[in-house]
């Protein structure tokens, strides 16, 4: 049901701790990342071959509101022969230096490295690039102008060593490109990153934010921010920077892929630092909360999608952020906006489903870690349309190939039928879904979770049954399955033998659902045998009868 505005004050009080690890851990940076290679200048100096062809973002399909991308120009031209000469000249030259280059995607530095790391680019050349970025007549211009030091290098040593963009036959808008990715890349080091910010890269960034008409501009500006704030030790004074945490909320309402997904990643890195609640605050309001969950109900592409659900993970990871936040994303539709993706992908055909493989886990993994908590469950529980396709995924004939999504369904209906035990009486007569779950026990072996979870559906189901007056034919078909797929409950059985002197809570919960549901079958069996003796079939019962003492064998 919709909360009310008195229950999102009371968030707070009604979260759990996620079924499954989100994105990542409060208060770990996210490691940087590197920009678009479709449109990606010649790297920063020292960087490797294998760096520069490092992959960035993805080339996009489109939000319902965005352009076709095949629509809208491209930015940037093709290398010239000469251009890659003098590349292939640069990157031999960096191969000397690599153990210190800036490498793509790099790890987020350990706390044992010291902060007076040296890197090889020069100071000058940084503070140059920034400079190309200054939109002209701009306020900062000024500002940058009188608040760095004059940059005395001699530039025909400054281009031999650094490769400055301005000494490349290119356009402006080819020349700022290539600066904003050489920024990209070096932004990724703490102490560039620092030399950065305390020459005013934020407040240029801000200003293109603000102004710049295209696309691309915005997209270098928030892929040089995301990579600035994933330095937890800068993170703080980055974030108080006036009008930063407006104007990036700002582009939630843009309608280009490309910034979207690194607006959501920015703010994915932000909420894992030690500066998040300022920005969950100003994320509270109905207008952008409706807005964020409508990109997630209309994206139809597989990397703004992972970097919503990265950063809707997020949230869901910091405690202090998710009581903020939960109440008012289920009362604007969380978890139909999340069913509709879990339809969309499933609908899609064969070949969409191949190209796109990890969409369907990365949702199913999001709805696990949400079916955790407990206000999120329990408004799962009255929504017949998940129950129902839930339900269908563990019946389906093709489950077993997939079986990489069976983990995360198991987990889910169990998370839901513990809130939601109204449910039991409505899935327990479905014998195809019984089926369903007995098969996929072979799929979960080493996955301790699904296996708990697994247990447990079938533990409530067959208690539910075993609670039930069974007709003739009912107790037929349940003991025709039981002896049919009862080698899966035994295989799991045999297989993951545990250690009586080391039980664990969590072995002794498991031990007791496996119980209860070796009890159950075993009723059915008596039940099955005894009716067909006093019929006369005893050639029919053979295979009941080993069931039964095997159950019963357990038991004891």
């Amino acid at each position: 049901m919709p909360a009310t505005a008195e229950e999102a004050a009371m968030a707070a009080g009604d979260t759990g701790a996620p079924a499954a690890g989100g994105a990542g851990k409060d208060g770990e940076p996210e490691s940087p990342r590197e920009p678009d290679p479709d449109h990606h200048a010649p790297v920063s100096p020292g960087a490797s071959e294998e760096e520069e062809g490092a992959s960035g973002a993805v080339e996009a399909g489109q939000d319902d509101d965005a352009p076709d991308p095949e629509d809208e120009p491209e930015e940037g031209g093709d290398a010239t022969e000469d251009d890659m000469d003098e590349e292939e000249e640069e990157e031999e030259e960096g191969d000397e230096d690599e153990e210190d280059a800036p490498t793509h995607l790099p790890f987020a530095p350990a706390e044992e490295e010291s902060l007076e790391e040296t890197t090889t680019v020069d100071p000058s050349y940084t503070i140059s690039l920034i400079r190309q970025l200054i939109p002209k007549g701009s306020s900062v211009e000024k500002e940058f102008r009188d608040s760095t030091q004059p940059d005395n290098t001699d530039p025909s040593e400054k281009s031999d060593k650094q490769g400055l963009p301005e000494e490349r036959s290119v356009s402006p808008k080819d020349q700022l490109e290539e600066c904003g990715c050489i920024l990209w890349d070096l932004a990724a080091s703490e102490p560039q990153a620092e030399l950065m910010i305390n020459n005013l890269v934020i407040e240029v960034l801000l200003e293109n934010l603000r102004t710049a008409n295209s696309s691309r501009v915005k997209e270098l500006c928030l892929g040089i921010m995301g990579n600035l704030v994933c330095h937890e030790s800068l993170v703080a004074a980055i974030s108080l920077k006036k009008g930063l945490i407006a104007t990036v909320v700002e582009q939630l309402f843009l309608d280009d892929v490309k910034c979207l997904s690194e607006t959501f990643r920015l703010l994915a890195a932000i909420l894992r630092s030690s500066a998040y609640v300022s920005w969950a605050q100003a994320l509270l309001p109905d207008e952008i909360l409706s807005r964020i969950l409508r990109i997630v109900g209309k994206t139809d592409n597989a990397t703004l999608l992972e970097k919503i659900i990265d950063f809707l993970s997020t949230i869901i990871d910091n405690r202090d952020v998710i009581a903020m936040l939960i109440q008012p994303l289920l009362k604007l539709g969380l978890v139909d906006r999340i069913i509709g993706l879990l339809t969309t992908e499933l609908e899609r055909s064969p070949d969409e489903k191949l190209d796109r493989s990890g969409s369907l886990d990365l949702v199913l993994h999001f709805m696990e870690e949400l079916s955790a908590i407990h206000c999120v469950s329990k408004a799962m529980t009255s929504n017949d349309r998940l129950i129902k396709v839930l339900v269908n995924m563990i019946k389906s004939p093709d489950k077993v190939e997939v079986a990489s999504y069976c983990a995360s369904v198991v987990i889910v209906i169990s998370n839901i039928l513990t809130d939601g035990k109204h449910l039991v009486p409505k899935i327990s007569r479905d014998l195809p879904f019984l089926e369903g779950l007995l098969e996929v026990l072979p799929e979960v072996p080493d996955d301790d979770q699904a296996r708990y979870a697994l247990w447990s559906i079938l533990a409530r189901i067959l208690a539910q049954v075993q609670a039930t007056e069974l007709n003739s034919s009912s107790l037929d078909r349940f003991a025709s399955l039981f002896s049919g797929k009862f080698g899966l409950i035994k295989d799991d059985l045999e297989n993951q033998v545990v250690d009586e002197e080391k039980l664990t809570p969590e072995d002794a919960l498991l031990k007791g659902w496996i119980s209860r549901c070796l009890v159950a079958i075993s009723f059915f069996m008596e039940r099955w045998i005894e009716e067909k003796s006093s019929q006369g079939n005893e050639d029919s019962i053979g295979n009941a009868r080993e069931v039964l003492s095997y159950c019963q064998k357990a038991l004891s």
